[in-house]
């Protein structure tokens, strides 16, 4: 087995700082040489990697057909076949009535990626047809820096033309006359600053708005009811929307509320009560946001009139606006529930089969539909797309994610259990397991996930390769801890800011939780989180190492101080409101207390593997590299550490379906040697 390579260390605070200098020889060879390392140790271990490879890829359709989506004269659709890495865009001619048959004969391919990709990275961003259908707008990643080029196909010849920008965020968005076109530039911190606007056929485009202040994105995108165009302007507190209708293009947008600190909200357009008009969600009576509407020709602030009001129990997360009824997408006791307003009769509530779910509005359909799309799954169900008759509440499961070879959803067993934080507060832990696994009474091998941050909710979902952990006696959970949305706003401004030790805390709890109840002990629990739920788990592994025996921290977060404290760096300053600015004093304080790098310190680690992507723009690839190099100069343990850097990737890893297995199999691989399980 090769020796563990060992990073110099320079003089100052700071001794692997010079691991940032990006394409060096030197950065480039240390890295090669840990992923070399890491292939050596994990050698052993290589057959078991093919297998579970080969498990889960047993247990993926591998030829599949996605739900059609009617629009206009035409289906859409995607179509997986054996071996390809990405799903190929098709479309063929509608039916009539509401049969979903796709008709092979008028089939045609809109977009292919993996003849675009030829084995490498590939991202698809904007997938847009014009409003009049005869042309696609596409964006595409070919390196994982989320920096797209953007293309038009004309769908009737199939001619393909670049258009000349560059940096762009990827997002296209069409106006009405189905030949101009607004997308997005990123500066030079790769925030969405500036939106463009583009007639086919001219060389060049309009800057028509320009966001100076850097804590704020923009974002550009068509209303419901396709007749209008929405601008979004929001930091982590405050929003501001500007809004232009999509018949003329070449006015300029107007905006609805200016911003307020503090005052978040957004809006759509359609119809209420045969009017159209104007849906906004707004916090400006609490936090957990009531909603409002305003004239289509009114929709300024004044002229709001609220139809929903604030609740401090229930979080308002969303609404989809329909022409036969409002959704209304709430949290209440940590799980997602819809709320369904049908014009003219009485609302209702999905009803919904299990205990711990995730569940959200996929697909709104055509405006004038009758029915709407919505994506259900549990830690044990497989995902279903459901139609939705919105004047009855009539539910049809349209598709389920198809589990191939033996499996019986029957045989695992979700439970929802509660620890206690320090403070007194109740974290929801969700589990699945086999019925026997639970059944048994005895600490199994626990896997532990956990993110916590930006109000991100981590309901529970399926997962094929999950299967094979679940098979070798695992039971898996989820610790739904505050810096997420799980609970409200409430519970994600308990997590942020001076409040982030709650995260690390609940994590902790949770931990304890499972192994008071007999579920797991410290030596059979593993943790895992990425990027901000990598920060979670630099943090815990710091302040609790004896809690866990193993851990993976996806590209982690971990250099939160440093990275903070440079506003260079792509997204720093929009951070600001999540993590705090480090130039005051109390703010530096604070991180320096649980930076994941700054507290490495000299004590026994649990067995760690940390991945991270060479060309990540929003976690760069340093922090885990500096942060293993700590580990290896001050733990005193002689368990496994091991770095992994995807050379070709960025934030989200490979992006092909089979690269991602085998990446899985390789952290699974590494969890089953450390637990010592065959």
């Amino acid at each position: 087995m090769s020796t563990a390579p060992r990073a110099r260390q320079e003089a100052g605070t700071d001794p692997y700082r010079w691991l940032e200098n990006r394409d060096s020889e030197e950065v480039l060879a240390y890295l090669q040489a840990e992923n070399a390392y890491l292939e050596s140790t994990l050698a052993p271990q290589h057959a078991l990697r093919e297998q579970l490879f080969e498990e889960i890829k047993g247990r993926i359709r591998e030829t599949d057909l996605s739900l059609p989506t009617p629009w206009g004269d035409y289906l859409y659709y995607q179509r997986t076949m054996a071996g390809d890495e990405y799903p190929r865009h098709y479309r063929c001619a509608r039916p009539a009535g509401a049969s979903l048959e796709v008709d092979a004969a008028s089939e045609t391919l809109l977009l292919d990626p993996n003849e675009l990709a030829a084995g490498g990275f590939l991202s698809v961003g904007a997938f847009s047809i014009s409003p009049d259908q005869r042309r696609l707008a596409y964006s595409l990643d070919s390196s994982g820096d989320e920096i797209y080029r953007l293309f038009v196909k004309e769908l009737d010849s199939g001619a393909i033309r670049e258009l000349p920008f560059d940096d762009c965020d990827g997002s296209m968005t069409w106006a009405n006359d189905s030949q101009t076109l607004f997308f997005t530039e990123l500066d030079d911190t790769h925030r969405p600053y500036r939106l463009h606007r583009h007639r086919l056929g001219d060389d060049a485009a309009e800057a028509v708005f320009e966001e100076t202040d850097g804590r704020f994105f923009l974002h550009c995108y068509r209303s419901s009811s396709e007749r209008q165009l929405i601008l979004q302007l929001g930091s982590k507190t405050t929003s501001e929307v500007w809004v232009l209708d999509a018949d003329t293009p070449q006015a300029a947008f107007a905006c609805l509320a200016p911003r307020e600190e503090g005052h978040e909200y957004d809006a759509d357009h359609g119809m209420l009560d045969g009017q159209w008009c104007w849906l906004i969600r707004s916090n400006q009576s609490g936090i957990n946001f009531a909603l409002y509407r305003a004239g289509e020709d009114q929709p300024q602030r004044p002229h709001w009139q609220q139809i929903r009001a604030h609740d401090a129990q229930v979080m308002l997360e969303g609404a989809t606006l329909n022409q036969s009824a409002i959704v209304l997408a709430l949290r209440e006791g940590g799980l997602p529930v819809l709320d369904v307003q049908p014009q003219g009769a009485a609302s209702y509530r999905v009803a919904l089969p299990d205990a711990a779910y995730s569940l959200y509005v996929q697909d709104g359909l055509e405006f004038h539909s009758t029915v709407i799309r919505l994506r259900y799954e549990a830690l044990g169900r497989p995902a279903q797309v459901r139609q939705l008759e919105l004047a009855s509440g009539e539910q049809q499961v349209l598709k389920q994610t198809p589990v191939e070879g033996p499996f019986d959803a029957d045989a695992y067993e979700s439970r929802r259990l509660w620890a206690t934080a320090g403070d007194g507060t109740l974290v929801p832990i969700s589990l699945v397991a086999r019925r026997e696994v639970f059944a048994a009474g005895q600490p199994a091998p626990l896997y532990l996930y956990g993110y916590g941050a930006y109000g991100a909710s981590l309901d529970p979902w399926f997962s094929h390769a999950r299967l094979s952990l679940l098979e070798r006696g695992f039971i898996f959970a989820i610790a739904h801890v505050r810096g997420g949305g799980e609970m409200g706003e409430a519970w994600y401004r308990a997590g942020k800011l001076e409040h982030k030790q709650n995260t690390f805390d609940d994590f902790s709890a949770c931990a304890e939780r499972l192994i008071a109840e007999g579920l797991t002990s410290p030596a059979r629990l593993a943790i895992s989180g990425g990027s901000a739920g990598g920060l979670l788990i630099g943090a815990v592994l710091n302040q609790r190492p004896q809690l866990f025996a193993a851990a993976i921290a996806e590209v982690p977060f971990v250099d939160v101080l440093n990275t903070m404290l440079n506003p260079d760096l792509p997204l720093t300053v929009t951070e600001y409101d999540e993590w705090g600015d480090p130039n005051q004093p109390e703010v530096f304080a604070r991180l320096q207390g649980y930076a994941p790098y700054e507290n490495v310190r000299a004590q026994a680690y649990p067995a760690i593997l940390a991945v991270a992507g060479y060309n990540d723009s929003r976690v760069q690839y340093w922090e885990a590299a500096k942060w293993v190099a700590r580990l290896r100069e001050r733990k005193t343990d002689d368990n496994l550490l091991l770095l992994k850097t995807d050379l070709d990737a960025g934030h989200g890893g490979m992006s092909g379906r089979y690269q991602g297995i085998r990446d899985v199999a390789l952290e699974y691989a590494f969890l089953l040697r450390v637990l010592d399980i065959h």
